[in-house]
């Protein structure tokens, strides 16, 4: 003990560990619900406290980043233990666990710590926070390695666990004595793409989408590969072996390999527990309520509009014996929360001016578009015809009978839309090319209103769909999966432009994963309540074709559709054709605020265009973002080049505006507007009734049993309710856009001054778009619905707020 008290020539340390998560979703089955805080979690395993995190079961080496070996690499140190025992710490927030330890460190004949090593002798993992160092001579203030990683039993690992301090360093300006270190640890992170993948391997990889159908289980099941002749960005390698009638699938199983460090965070999980109860739940009562439904033993029909509102109000009532065999929550367990849409009025998603207002402010406000042959500026389009006309052939022989759909629309000279027409197209049953189209007009009485409303509803279904697989999934989930793996196979955690992107890539590629367990799956949930069925990825692939990266920048994407005109007497040099277009405005003051931090953040590590072209990792991030991630696109010109500071800032800013502003648009008002199946049918099951038919005798007699009769019916109701109201939730410990996670994430003050500011003027956007609306002149802010557009507010508190910018694709 001598040894361990001597502190004259020893560099004092303070690490922090956290606790595995007991209520992770992927060991529900060791809940007990009450959680022993006299016992320190880790793996799936209670492991004594004392035993566990005292004596010698971590240890930890200093690597020098000034003083190098004879064959080049930092100096490492001797060996250091954690000292002391869970029980004798104070617990900190979340299960953290804080230990100190005492390195043996001669700072002349050692020089300056930059990194080091750790190892785990439990055989369980356990997650490392943070080392820091104090009192290190040379230096003012303390010295933070910033970790937030998981570290298992050291046997498991063919390389040391290395970890760097909170520096940022280009390649060429790395201390001579890390680099080695600093290029080993991608070589660890790249591995080497052969053989299945265990959560300790932490290898970063790409494959196809091939894991989505399960023709072992049922030929049915069967889908194609999309990627490669197909098209579609490339997603995590797993490594599972093939499935046993198709060999270039991938046999689907309950665990899935995604990094460890890609795992929800550790308060995440267990709010995503208390969130899935209902899932959960739903997983288990749903398949059983779908046999209740298609045996007529419980009603498979909304009769009624006030039918759906009971959702609502008193929730689905279950048969007695039902809830015997599933829950002991009560007759009304299907109860959902009431949707933002209907919480003022209850009939204005009926109106005309609600129905087009949300193409502006809605759950997918990017698609509409001006014609822009049309000279006057006035008339606008919500094109989806194009889009499901080549798949409607296969679409209508199964359960779903759709239409693709143009919706025409005006621009009034109060700053509303209004809706003249909807075109409803069907491919010729003869084959012949071209369409069987009419048209319908806005009508108000009559059965001519109700006819009207179901053509609404029709071109609904379609945006439902497409915001759905495209400009949810698509733009935002599948594309930037790619820019992750090639970041983390690039780029050292020491390069500045890893420690930019790293937040907005937070959770996403596990989110991803169970996606393609659970929701675009075969048989999923999206092929269950959506309009593409069993084609949904099919029509996926088709868009991304024509995915086009720039304008995937807000500004390019309002030029593109037409929606914005450039004028340089503008601030931002683009003048709005809809100046009340609530997504643009508060989009752009969103764009503006990032692209300037990025600006401020790369120019302090890139003074010319030229250091851009000599980083050596930068450069091999974008090639294999462009030849390996978007691999099927990787031939189109449009691709920067990432020769120039320019391309730099323009790619950076658009990959986290995607991942961060972009999804919160298309992902967090999916139930304040879609909870109310009225306001965003999501599935059509019959055409509109010709005169002379039953059905055109049930649309005139009863006007809302032919639209329930129409449209998504109650069982996929339940279903996507329970899903989206899970998705558009925010978790406790969301981080939003301007915040960080630790505030040690870099040592540069001049960052953090940049930071700071980007904050700040994050603040003052929140304060804008309130102002904003709160202004009676501006229609579009919350129309008849009186639903104030608040998805862009940056911050959010916990849960169902339709508001908040998570930094990244979380959810």
């Amino acid at each position: 003990m001598t040894t361990l008290f001597d502190r004259s020539k020893k560099l004092k340390g303070r690490v922090v560990l956290m606790r595995k998560n007991v209520l992770d979703t992927k060991n529900i089955s060791t809940v007990r619900g009450v959680l022993d805080t006299s016992r320190c979690i880790v793996g799936s395993t209670f492991i004594d406290s004392l035993s566990a995190f005292s004596n010698r079961c971590v240890s930890l080496c200093l690597i020098s980043a000034t003083k190098a070996a004879p064959n080049g690499r930092g100096l490492v140190g001797k060996e250091a233990y954690l000292e002391g025992a869970v029980t004798t710490i104070p617990t900190l927030g979340a299960g953290k666990c804080e230990f100190d330890v005492h390195f043996d460190w001669d700072i002349e004949h050692m020089g300056i710590p930059g990194a080091f090593i750790i190892k785990n002798h439990l055989k369980v993992e356990f997650f490392l926070v943070s080392l820091t160092l104090e009192d290190v001579p040379t230096r003012e203030g303390p010295m933070h390695f910033v970790c937030n990683s998981w570290v298992y039993y050291h046997f498991v690992y063919k390389k040391d666990r290395i970890f760097f301090a909170n520096e940022t360093y280009v390649p060429n300006e790395t201390p001579v004595p890390l680099v080695s270190y600093r290029e080993a640890e991608l070589q660890i992170l790249r591995g080497n793409g052969e053989g299945k993948l265990r959560q300790y391997h932490r290898v970063y990889d790409y494959d196809v989408y091939n894991d989505l159908g399960d023709p072992d289980k049922n030929e049915d099941l069967a889908r194609p590969v999309l990627g490669g002749s197909d098209p579609y960005p490339r997603r995590g390698r797993t490594g599972r072996k093939p499935t046993r009638k198709d060999c270039n699938s991938e046999r689907r199983s309950d665990k899935v390999y995604v990094p460890r460090d890609e795992h929800f965070g550790h308060l995440k999980s267990s709010d995503l527990l208390s969130f899935e109860i209902k899932s959960l739940l739903s997983r288990k009562v749903l398949p059983h309520l779908k046999h209740l439904f298609d045996s007529n033993i419980s009603k498979a029909e909304f009769d009624s509009f006030d039918d759906v509102h009971k959702l609502y109000e008193g929730g689905l009532k279950l048969p007695l014996d039902t809830l015997s065999k599933f829950t002991t929550l009560g007759e009304d367990v299907l109860k959902f929360s009431v949707p933002h849409v209907i919480k003022v009025s209850k009939s204005a998603w009926m109106t005309d001016e609600e129905f087009a207002r949300e193409m502006l402010a809605g759950v997918n406000p990017c698609t509409i578009r001006r014609l822009q042959a049309i000279k006057c500026r006035r008339l606008f389009i919500l094109d989806h015809h194009d889009v499901f006309m080549s798949f409607l052939g296969r679409i209508n022989k199964t359960t779903s009978k759709a239409y693709a759909t143009r919706t025409i629309l005006f621009l009034k000279d109060d700053g509303t839309l209004k809706p003249l027409a909807i075109e409803l197209s069907l491919p010729h049953s003869s084959g012949q090319i071209g369409a069987l189209s009419k048209v319908v007009l806005p009508a108000s009485k009559g059965v001519e209103s109700t006819i009207w409303l179901l053509a609404k509803a029709h071109a609904i279904v379609n945006d439902s769909c497409y915001h759905q697989l495209i400009s949810h999934w698509l733009n935002t989930h599948a594309v930037i999966e790619p820019f992750i793996i090639a970041t983390n196979r690039n780029l050292s955690v020491l390069h500045p432009i890893h420690k930019l992107l790293l937040p907005h890539y937070r959770d996403t590629m596990n989110i991803n994963a169970l996606a393609r367990q659970s929701l675009i799956n075969a048989g999923g949930i999206i092929e269950q309540s959506f309009l593409g069925r069993e084609y949904s990825m099919e029509i996926s692939s088709a868009i991304y074709k024509d995915w086009v990266f720039p304008d995937q920048a807000l500004p390019a994407d309002l030029i593109k559709r037409g929606m914005a005109i450039e004028d340089s007497s503008s601030p931002n040099g683009l003048r709005l054709v809809i100046e009340d277009y609530p997504y643009a405005v508060d989009g752009l003051e969103i764009w503006d605020a990032i692209k300037i931090w990025v600006q401020e953040y790369v120019s302090l590590y890139y003074p010319t265009d030229v250091a851009v072209e000599q980083d050596t990792e930068l450069q091999a991030w974008w090639k294999e973002v462009v030849e390996k991630g978007h691999a099927d696109l990787q031939d189109k010109p449009w691709w920067p080049k990432m020769k120039t500071l320019q391309e730099l800032i323009q790619s950076c800013s658009t990959i986290i505006w995607i991942a961060s502003a972009f999804h919160a648009v298309v992902n967090f008002g999916q139930y304040p507007y879609g909870g109310f199946i009225l306001n965003r049918p999501t599935l059509s099951r019959r055409l509109i009734p010709e005169k002379g038919t039953p059905e055109y005798d049930e649309m005139e007699e009863n006007p809302e049993k032919a639209y329930l009769r129409t449209i998504t019916p109650k069982y996929e109701t339940i279903v996507d309710l329970s899903v989206i109201e899970i998705l558009s939730r925010h978790a406790s410990d969301e981080v939003y856009l301007g915040q960080r996670d630790n505030p040690y994430w870099t040592s540069t003050p001049r960052t953090i001054e940049a930071f700071k500011r980007f904050g700040e003027k994050l603040s003052e956007i929140e304060k804008n778009i309130s102002e904003r609306n709160h202004d009676p002149n501006l229609k579009n802010r919350t129309g008849p619905a009186h639903l104030p557009y608040t998805v862009l507010l940056p911050t959010s508190e916990t849960g169902l707020t339709f508001r908040g910018i998570p930094n990244s694709i979380s959810i």
